[in-house]
Protein backbone atom coordinates (compact mmCIF):
# COMPACT_ATOMS: atom_id res chain seq x y z
CA UNK A 1 0.00 0.00 0.00
CA UNK A 2 1.35 3.35 -0.97
CA UNK A 3 1.28 7.02 0.85
CA UNK A 4 -2.81 8.49 0.61
CA UNK A 5 -2.91 11.73 -1.45
CA UNK A 6 -6.19 14.03 -0.49
CA UNK A 7 -7.38 15.46 -3.69
CA UNK A 8 -10.27 17.98 -4.22
CA UNK A 9 -12.08 18.48 -7.35
CA UNK A 10 -15.60 19.92 -9.12
CA UNK A 11 -18.15 19.18 -11.29
CA UNK A 12 -18.56 23.63 -11.72
CA UNK A 13 -21.32 24.53 -14.22
CA UNK A 14 -22.27 28.43 -15.17
CA UNK A 15 -25.51 29.34 -15.77
CA UNK A 16 -26.26 28.27 -19.17
CA UNK A 17 -25.40 24.48 -17.40
CA UNK A 18 -22.36 24.17 -19.12
CA UNK A 19 -19.46 21.91 -17.33
CA UNK A 20 -15.92 23.48 -17.24
CA UNK A 21 -12.80 21.58 -17.78
CA UNK A 22 -9.27 21.78 -17.97
CA UNK A 23 -6.30 20.36 -19.61
CA UNK A 24 -2.84 20.43 -18.15
CA UNK A 25 0.38 21.10 -19.30
CA UNK A 26 0.66 19.16 -23.07
CA UNK A 27 -2.33 16.48 -22.05
CA UNK A 28 -4.31 15.14 -24.11
CA UNK A 29 -7.64 14.22 -21.26
CA UNK A 30 -10.05 16.61 -19.90
CA UNK A 31 -10.30 17.03 -16.21
CA UNK A 32 -11.69 18.66 -13.85
CA UNK A 33 -10.73 21.87 -11.96
CA UNK A 34 -8.82 20.97 -8.34
CA UNK A 35 -6.09 20.04 -6.67
CA UNK A 36 -4.21 18.81 -3.47
CA UNK A 37 -5.62 20.07 0.26
CA UNK A 38 -3.05 21.58 2.38
CA UNK A 39 -2.72 20.21 5.94
CA UNK A 40 -5.32 20.93 8.56
CA UNK A 41 -7.71 22.89 4.98
CA UNK A 42 -10.95 21.61 4.66
CA UNK A 43 -12.16 19.76 1.41
CA UNK A 44 -15.01 22.80 0.77
CA UNK A 45 -12.01 25.91 1.51
CA UNK A 46 -9.29 23.74 -0.71
CA UNK A 47 -11.64 22.76 -2.97
CA UNK A 48 -12.76 26.80 -3.97
CA UNK A 49 -8.68 28.06 -3.44
CA UNK A 50 -8.02 25.06 -5.63
CA UNK A 51 -10.57 26.04 -8.39
CA UNK A 52 -9.85 29.76 -7.72
CA UNK A 53 -6.46 29.70 -8.86
CA UNK A 54 -6.75 27.03 -11.29
CA UNK A 55 -9.12 29.07 -13.17
CA UNK A 56 -9.66 32.15 -12.37
CA UNK A 57 -13.49 31.46 -11.26
CA UNK A 58 -14.91 31.97 -7.65
CA UNK A 59 -17.29 29.08 -6.97
CA UNK A 60 -20.11 28.15 -4.43
CA UNK A 61 -19.72 24.64 -3.42
CA UNK A 62 -23.17 22.91 -3.41
CA UNK A 63 -22.69 19.48 -2.44
CA UNK A 64 -20.65 16.42 -2.64
CA UNK A 65 -21.03 14.31 -5.71
CA UNK A 66 -18.52 11.22 -3.71
CA UNK A 67 -15.42 10.10 -2.75
CA UNK A 68 -13.13 8.70 -5.48
CA UNK A 69 -10.71 6.23 -4.36
CA UNK A 70 -7.82 5.64 -6.91
CA UNK A 71 -5.25 2.53 -6.23
CA UNK A 72 -2.05 3.77 -7.64
CA UNK A 73 -3.79 6.56 -9.81
CA UNK A 74 -4.29 5.46 -13.21
CA UNK A 75 -1.42 6.09 -15.07
CA UNK A 76 2.09 7.39 -13.99
CA UNK A 77 2.19 11.10 -13.12
CA UNK A 78 4.07 13.61 -14.88
CA UNK A 79 6.76 13.40 -12.21
CA UNK A 80 6.55 9.80 -11.77
CA UNK A 81 7.77 9.72 -15.45
CA UNK A 82 10.46 12.16 -14.91
CA UNK A 83 11.72 10.05 -11.76
CA UNK A 84 10.96 6.89 -13.93
CA UNK A 85 13.33 7.93 -16.79
CA UNK A 86 16.26 9.35 -14.48
CA UNK A 87 16.13 5.54 -12.82
CA UNK A 88 14.68 6.10 -9.24
CA UNK A 89 11.08 5.21 -9.93
CA UNK A 90 9.00 4.77 -6.46
CA UNK A 91 4.95 3.56 -6.07
CA UNK A 92 2.67 6.39 -6.83
CA UNK A 93 0.34 7.01 -3.97
CA UNK A 94 -3.37 6.52 -3.52
CA UNK A 95 -5.49 9.15 -4.00
CA UNK A 96 -8.37 10.02 -2.40
CA UNK A 97 -10.11 13.00 -4.11
CA UNK A 98 -13.34 14.92 -3.05
CA UNK A 99 -15.80 15.45 -5.81
CA UNK A 100 -18.17 18.28 -5.40
CA UNK A 101 -20.79 20.03 -7.31
CA UNK A 102 -20.26 24.07 -7.38
CA UNK A 103 -21.71 26.86 -9.69
CA UNK A 104 -19.53 29.82 -11.04
CA UNK A 105 -20.45 33.50 -8.57
CA UNK A 106 -20.04 36.16 -11.00
CA UNK A 107 -20.32 36.59 -15.06
CA UNK A 108 -16.77 36.16 -15.15
CA UNK A 109 -13.21 35.45 -13.63
CA UNK A 110 -12.03 37.15 -11.16
CA UNK A 111 -8.24 36.15 -11.60
CA UNK A 112 -5.76 34.85 -14.32
CA UNK A 113 -5.96 30.74 -14.75
CA UNK A 114 -3.01 29.20 -13.67
CA UNK A 115 -0.50 28.75 -16.54
CA UNK A 116 -0.54 25.45 -17.93
CA UNK A 117 -4.55 24.72 -17.02
CA UNK A 118 -6.57 25.22 -20.94
CA UNK A 119 -9.98 25.32 -19.48
CA UNK A 120 -12.96 24.94 -21.82
CA UNK A 121 -16.88 24.72 -21.03
CA UNK A 122 -19.14 22.07 -22.30
CA UNK A 123 -22.74 21.34 -22.80
CA UNK A 124 -23.51 17.52 -20.66
CA UNK A 125 -24.62 16.39 -24.13
CA UNK A 126 -21.48 17.18 -25.92
CA UNK A 127 -18.47 16.36 -23.33
CA UNK A 128 -15.14 15.29 -25.18
CA UNK A 129 -14.10 11.78 -25.18
CA UNK A 130 -10.67 11.99 -24.18
CA UNK A 131 -11.92 12.42 -19.78
CA UNK A 132 -9.63 11.36 -17.13
CA UNK A 133 -11.24 7.84 -15.76
CA UNK A 134 -12.11 10.03 -12.73
CA UNK A 135 -13.44 13.06 -14.53
CA UNK A 136 -15.51 10.37 -16.50
CA UNK A 137 -16.62 9.02 -13.13
CA UNK A 138 -17.76 11.77 -11.59
CA UNK A 139 -19.25 13.56 -14.32
CA UNK A 140 -21.19 9.71 -14.97
CA UNK A 141 -22.57 10.67 -11.52
CA UNK A 142 -23.19 14.02 -10.89
CA UNK A 143 -25.23 14.57 -14.22
CA UNK A 144 -27.39 11.69 -12.98
CA UNK A 145 -27.61 13.79 -9.80
CA UNK A 146 -26.36 11.54 -7.39
CA UNK A 147 -24.46 12.69 -4.16
CA UNK A 148 -22.54 11.02 -1.75
CA UNK A 149 -21.03 8.39 -4.19
CA UNK A 150 -18.43 6.24 -2.90
CA UNK A 151 -16.53 5.02 -5.41
CA UNK A 152 -13.10 2.57 -5.75
CA UNK A 153 -10.95 2.50 -8.82
CA UNK A 154 -8.13 0.82 -9.60
CA UNK A 155 -5.56 0.99 -12.64
CA UNK A 156 -7.81 -0.11 -16.14
CA UNK A 157 -10.80 -0.56 -13.88
CA UNK A 158 -14.02 0.38 -16.24
CA UNK A 159 -16.23 3.37 -15.77
CA UNK A 160 -19.31 2.96 -13.74
CA UNK A 161 -22.54 2.55 -16.12
CA UNK A 162 -25.00 5.72 -15.75
CA UNK A 163 -27.83 3.57 -13.90
CA UNK A 164 -24.96 1.42 -11.74
CA UNK A 165 -25.60 1.94 -7.83
CA UNK A 166 -23.45 4.03 -6.17
CA UNK A 167 -20.35 2.35 -4.52
CA UNK A 168 -20.66 -0.55 -6.54
CA UNK A 169 -18.21 -1.84 -9.39
CA UNK A 170 -19.47 -1.90 -13.31
CA UNK A 171 -18.18 -5.26 -13.66
CA UNK A 172 -17.35 -8.60 -11.43
CA UNK A 173 -14.08 -8.67 -10.04
CA UNK A 174 -11.68 -10.99 -12.24
CA UNK A 175 -10.84 -13.37 -9.65
CA UNK A 176 -14.74 -14.19 -8.84
CA UNK A 177 -17.47 -15.96 -11.37
CA UNK A 178 -20.93 -14.12 -11.03
CA UNK A 179 -23.56 -16.08 -9.30
CA UNK A 180 -26.86 -16.55 -11.31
Amino acid sequence: MSALTWAVAAVVTDDAGRVLLCRQGRGERHGLPGGRLRPAESPVHAATRDIRAETGWEVEVVDLVGLYHLAGRCGPSPPARAASAAGRAGPLPDVLVHVFRARTRGSGPVGDPAGGCRLSWHHPSALPEALTPTTRAALTDALAGRSGVLRDAAPGDPVPAAGHPPGQRSTPPADRTPQH
